[in-house]
């Protein structure tokens, strides 16, 4: 039996929480999608820590934790995340598993992904230039190194081969920066990566499923950024919706059970790309303040809105959302007025629905307003005690979405979830 938490909005949900908190009731924990961009954040005995591949299980002694093929992994961020987790007394090699089909992101996917988001001047998509994108690009136009083929005794010469075609499009970019410093440090962490836990993880992770083993697949970045269905081109490069589980770890549709869905109480979004319920004014600069909302991975002031239902009901549809958790509702607790998104009005007329482009159409925002509830909720730890008024929020958003909100989190601390 497999279960996914996912993130149904544009990524920075708080997924690596909700991870954390689910954890103790499954036996493995398995990344599926993206790469060192996704930041899932937790507070483990009050310490921050930033998980960017590691699957968010890590904390969990007995868990099993597995980073799966349909991962792009950054070798040097691995590394650092390692140290990381060692200095707080986590025997990180005992229960890591690395999928051997996962490819590797080379130094000369960071070049070119610097030199491409250079070139696109004032239409630059927003990327964190960690090499994520070329590395998918190299994987989709077969050409990628994968962590089975560390093992192989000729990966210098098809580290060469690779890099060597990259210099040539590096060269069309007319990229002169020098990256020895960064294949130093490439090079110097494959050698750690040699002494991972390597398996053949579509096996590794049916055969668990075969024994009875309960799994939780944790997806990175959000829906709202699936290459396929979220706002293009302003997108990650992989799948992150519940259909990127099957591609990410190898295992049959019908094998997953649950899907959760992650949303903020409000909306958040990173880099450039279409936000129909962005707040440019006080209310949404209060919201950033009080939610700490700076990019987990860059730093970046993340832009802040309303909660946006349309968008919401599209994310629930293709991932076929069963329940759903709402993050950072405390964030909401000083507000004496709330809206929510409930259509978007195009062309002067009211549509229900995400557009094919929304960067090629003006959408005006519909709203409903709620009064805030101005109690501080991040003591409480029953649904009964919770303020009226955001009850009220709570179930208006249950029926527009026909999909329960079934967690609500009202703080960073890990029993700081309210079950609904």
């Amino acid at each position: 039996m497999v279960d996914v938490i996912l993130g149904l909005q544009w990524g920075d949900e708080g997924k690596g929480k909700i991870v954390d908190y689910f954890a103790p009731n499954y036996d493995v924990i398995a990344r599926f999608q993206g790469g060192a961009n996704a930041g899932h954040t937790l507070y483990v005995n009050g310490q921050k820590v930033v998980l960017h591949q590691i699957p968010s299980g890590i904390f969990h002694e007995d868990k099993i934790n597995l980073i799966g093929n349909g991962v792009v992994l950054d070798a040097v961020t691995l590394k650092k995340e390692c140290e990381k987790v060692a200095s707080m007394g986590i025997d990180y090699k005992k229960n890591l598993y690395i999928s051997e089909r996962a490819h590797l992101i080379l130094p000369t996917h960071r070049a070119l992904d610097k030199a491409s988001e250079l070139a696109k001047g004032n239409e630059k998509i927003g990327s964190t230039l960690k090499g994520i994108g070329p590395a998918y690009m190299d994987k989709t136009g077969r050409n990628g190194l994968r962590v089975g083929d560390l093992l192989d005794k000729g990966f210098i010469s098809q580290y060469i081969k690779i890099r060597l075609k990259h210099q040539r499009l590096l060269d069309s970019y007319n990229f002169q920066e020098d990256i020895s410093a960064w294949e130093d440090e490439f090079f110097e962490s494959i050698e750690l990566l040699r002494d991972f836990k390597i398996v053949n993880g579509e096996y590794f992770i049916n055969d668990k499923i075969q024994q009875g083993k309960k799994v939780l697949a944790e997806g990175a970045q959000g829906s709202m950024l699936d290459v396929d269905f979220g706002t293009f081109p302003f997108v990650t490069s992989s799948s992150t919706i519940s259909a990127g589980v099957c591609t990410g770890l190898g295992i049959a549709p019908q094998k997953i059970k649950d899907v959760f869905g992650v949303s903020k109480a409000y909306c958040t979004r990173v880099g450039s790309g279409p936000f129909p319920t962005e707040l440019n004014d006080e209310t949404g600069e209060l919201i950033r303040k009080i939610g700490s909302e700076f990019g987990a991975t860059t730093g970046r002031p993340r832009r802040c809105g309303w909660i946006d239902l349309v968008a919401l009901n599209f994310a629930c549809m293709i991932n076929g959302v069963t329940k759903i958790i709402m993050t950072k509702t405390d964030i909401l607790d000083t507000l004496p007025e709330l809206n929510v998104c409930t259509s978007y009005k195009i062309n002067g007329e009211e549509k229900n629905y995400v557009p094919f482009q929304m960067t090629q159409v003006k959408i005006d925002p519909v709203f409903k307003s709620f009064a805030g509830w101005q109690t501080d909720i991040t003591a409480m730890s029953e649904y009964d005690s919770l303020p009226q008024n955001m009850k009220n929020y709570i179930d208006y958003i249950n029926k527009f979405l026909k999909v329960p909100v079934k967690f609500i989190s009202n703080g960073p601390g890990r029993d700081q979830i309210i079950l609904a």
